[in-house]
């Protein structure tokens, strides 16, 4: 059994395949899930939070039946709200974050809304993890194509859910967090991993409107992909599930006695 309270969210948007598959893996486990998430797709969009305008709240119906609240805002205002307004009095025991559309792999978790609304649960002191679905990969080269038709996220929603109650029993420290990829071709391992690299080279084009006025698209190139071992890069381009543990603490330790010989003054 598994007695606790879930707020669910993602960035592929309320109505995802993904975030029905968690959350009736969730459910079968006994748990009480209360979904936030946002109204539409907000893939990429980051840390960001909405300061400068309203955030709505309606209530939608989810395709199993139930009642799920669609945000006007982002992932981490999603967690936010959630947390801090609508479970206040009565917070959750666990943030899940997913199941996305596509891996969050290396770099990707400086962009990924999956990730993000996993790091504003942690800010918040909740237990979190983040959960993607990495649709394809071939050994030892990594793929990111357009996802197929007819994605199976049942593996990576049991294994999300058998997670979270690992974790739930063997807390992990303050303000860390899991990022989680799960191939979705039968994966028979798992991998503890650190995280990878992967670069996007991205393109800006510039084009003009009828109007002959400039505009700027952001190209979405194939990802470079290193294949070192040991990272979630890795595991995936080998067909295993990546675990990575991940704080929110970015300093870079090995840099601060070289810093403070810098004959530094204000």
């Amino acid at each position: 059994m598994f007695p606790v309270k879930v707020l669910l969210t993602n960035d592929d948007g309320v109505d995802a395949p993904g975030l029905l598959a968690v959350k009736s893996a969730l459910e079968g486990r006994g748990a009480e899930v209360i979904v936030v998430a946002p109204d539409r797709p907000r893939s990429a969009s980051g840390h960001s939070i909405t300061l400068h305008k309203p955030l709505r709240l309606d209530a939608t119906t989810l395709a199993d039946g139930s009642t799920g609240l669609a945000c006007s805002g982002t992932p981490s205002d999603c967690v936010m709200v959630g947390l801090r307004h609508l479970l206040l009095d009565a917070p959750p025991d666990i943030v899940v974050s997913g199941i996305n559309q596509g891996p969050n792999l290396g770099w990707d978790l400086t962009y990924s809304g999956t990730v993000s609304a996993a790091m504003e649960g942690v800010l918040a002191g909740v237990p979190s993890l983040a959960v993607s679905l990495a649709f394809r990969f071939q050994r030892l080269i990594a793929e990111e194509e357009s996802p197929p038709t007819g994605l199976d996220y049942r593996p990576a929603a049991e294994f999300a859910a058998g997670l979270a109650q690992r974790v739930l029993a063997d807390p992990l420290p303050p303000q860390t967090f899991l990022n989680v990829n799960v191939p979705s071709l039968a994966p028979q391992r798992v991998a503890i991993t650190r995280q990878g690299v992967r670069k996007y080279p991205g393109e800006v084009e510039e084009r003009q409107d009828p109007r002959g006025r400039s505009y700027y698209w952001i190209g979405g190139d194939r990802p470079e992909d290193l294949m070192i071992p040991g990272t979630d890069v890795y595991a995936i381009a080998q067909g295993e599930i990546s675990v990575t543990p991940v704080h929110l603490d970015m300093t870079a330790d090995d840099q601060l006695e070289r810093l403070r010989g810098w004959d530094l003054r204000p």
